[in-house]
């Protein structure tokens, strides 16, 4: 038997000294036995363990950490608690989110014989996430967890998994214990005792066995630029045009520290632009060449049109929103984005933002100036419609105006997360981020229940932030619970749930076409009722004349350092009248 060196960290203890190195500040999770090493080891070397009340959650605060810090953690147990973070990984990967997610396991001597919890982990997660590892000796723990770290940043992002059994996380010294490997068997034992014995400390030399790296800082990933040839034929195809347009979106920021400078030069170029998913709030509430309504008529009338870091998939009708004779120029740093469902007349395979900022520093500028000018009378018009939609009676409260109302409290230190169906459609017109990044929404895969997962990360990420989670009700069904995790670690959130009683993204559809609503109806839920009884201030909005005073109420009580929920009870009217979600 080899001899134990106490002295020798355990996996747990690598793990977080891996983690630390990183710059992770927050690991999300939820207790489990297999991965209680993990936790132990990093709130030890300073790294705050936030603990949800569902794995989803976790793993959906390490795909919103990971968007607005460059990475993001979680450990869930093994089994059930892998399986659980499905969908959030699935989410993950469509937005491009570089998350490791940790995932338990039984013992290595264990596997395949019945352990509990115990299930091919790699078969189910693998086609999830960029990459998986499968760790078998606590010398391979740092390497792969490095590696794991670097491939969810290089090239196209994504998720990745590491497997950690639950030999490799504790004490050689309890694990022998544990195994039954500790104490040599009496010499008048049976030969299977002794054969038995010998076996168990043959495994556990091979899962302790010295050697293994020392953790690293992290290794720089280098960015993907534009040649400077293919930014002057831009430059040339956009000094031609006398109707550009640009579509900036989500993965436009992947950088998010250097999301200012994007602003700047979006600001130089002066082209018209509309901004998607996280690129809201690039240009503040405005921008002199922001648009940010009929952007269907604005691609089929365009000549040019620039499509930084968006896929021509269902979002812009696959690709039938643009006009027949436009110029099409595609920048993403995937290669197979770049002619998904339409033939682009130049494909450009960089990272979105740095072609935008390399267009502006060669001078390139458009001369639409009666273009630009013919847009924003189309937005005046339609800014004037939805204000005077909003100041209709649509009792209780009209959803236009709660959004209005919520819209005009926002500064530049507001984050806003959205986690919904209609009654965030309707926000997204409406509500305006003051600065880059402070818009957050799941991205091209349309996952409900992200909001409490987004807004706990957000709120961590940026302490000094508002964050307010606009939440449809049906959305807020999946994670209210999570108001206690809120509350346990002091995260006054501002929840606002626009609640109609049914799932009426659906409903709009569904009765038109079907001639019924089986299955959309939902009642008026009391989430302010729930809100109270985990600990946080729930307060109720069913006055179309007490939006204000209820809305600065919430922020009061979030200033004093509590999470609160307002349910405002909302009408439905027909401002999104023939929108379908198929």
């Amino acid at each position: 038997m080899a001899a134990t060196d106490p002295s020798r960290p355990s996996g747990g203890h690598l793990v977080a000294e891996v983690l630390h190195r990183h710059g992770v500040r927050s690991l999300f999770g939820l207790a489990g036995g297999h991965i209680a090493p993990i936790f132990v080891e990093a709130k030890r070397r300073g790294i705050r363990v936030i603990d949800t009340r569902q794995e989803q959650t976790a793993a959906f605060a390490a795909d919103a950490t990971a968007r607005l810090t460059g990475v993001g953690v979680a450990a869930v147990t093994a089994g059930p608690g892998v399986t659980n973070t499905l969908t959030a990984l699935t989410n993950a990967r469509m937005a491009r989110s570089p998350m490791l997610l940790i995932g338990g396991a039984t013992a290595t001597i264990l596997r395949g014989r019945g352990s509990l919890q115990d299930i091919d982990q790699m078969a189910v997660i693998r086609p999830h996430v960029k990459h998986a590892e499968q760790v078998r000796r606590v010398a391979d723990i740092v390497q792969m967890l490095e590696r794991a770290l670097r491939v969810a940043r290089e090239g196209v992002p994504g998720p990745v998994f590491v497997e950690l059994p639950l030999d490799v996380l504790y004490s050689e010294a309890l694990v022998r214990e544990t195994m039954g490997a500790a104490r040599p068997p009496a010499a008048d034992a049976p030969l299977r005792r002794k054969l038995e014995h010998w076996y168990l400390n043959r495994h556990a030399g091979k899962v302790f066995a010295p050697g293994g790296s020392v953790p690293q800082d992290p290794v720089h990933v280098m960015r993907v630029h534009p040649s400077a040839r293919t930014v002057a034929r831009v430059a040339a195809m956009l000094a031609r045009a006398e109707r550009p347009v640009m579509v900036i979106g989500s993965q436009g920021c992947e950088c998010a520290a250097e999301s200012a400078a994007l602003a700047d030069a979006l600001r130089a170029l002066d082209i018209p632009v509309f901004l998607a998913g996280m690129a809201r709030g690039l240009l503040g509430a405005g921008g002199t060449r922001q648009v940010r309504h009929h952007r269907k008529d604005a691609l089929r009338e365009a000549d040019l049109v620039l499509l930084c870091g968006v896929p021509m998939d269902f979002r812009l009708d696959y690709g039938r929103h643009i006009g027949g004779g436009a110029n099409i120029v595609s920048v993403n740093r995937d290669p197979r984005e770049l002619h998904k469902n339409r033939r682009s007349s130049l494909a450009i395979c960089a990272d979105a933002d740095l072609f935008v900022r390399a267009l502006a520093g060669a001078g390139a500028r458009a001369a639409g100036a009666t273009w630009a000018a013919r847009l924003a009378e189309r937005d005046a018009v339609r800014d004037a419609a939805i204000a005077a939609e909003s100041d209709a009676l649509l009792p209780p409260v009209n959803p236009l105006a709660l959004c209005r109302e919520v819209d005009d409290l926002l500064t530049e230190r507001s984050t806003i997360v959205a986690d919904g169906g209609d009654f965030v459609a309707t926000a997204s017109y409406v509500v305006r981020p003051r600065a880059p990044m402070r818009w957050l929404d799941p991205g091209v895969f349309g996952t409900l229940g992200v909001g409490a997962g987004f807004a706990v990360a957000a709120k961590l990420a940026r302490p000094e932030d508002e964050v307010w989670l606009m939440w449809g009700d049906g959305a807020a069904g999946y994670g209210v619970v999570e108001l206690d995790t809120f509350v346990r670690h002091g995260l006054p959130i501002i929840c606002v749930v626009g609640n109609d009683g049914a799932w009426t993204q659906i409903a709009r559809g569904q009765m038109p076409m079907l001639g019924d609503d089986v299955g959309t109806q939902l009642g008026r839920t009391a989430f302010h009722e729930t809100a109270e009884s985990l600990g946080a201030r729930g307060l109720v909005l069913d006055d179309a004349s007490r939006i204000e005073a209820t809305l600065r109420e919430a922020r009061e009580i979030a200033r004093s350092g509590r999470a609160v929920l307002v349910n405002a009870m909302i009408g439905v009217g027909e401002f999104r009248k023939g929108s379908l979600s198929m």
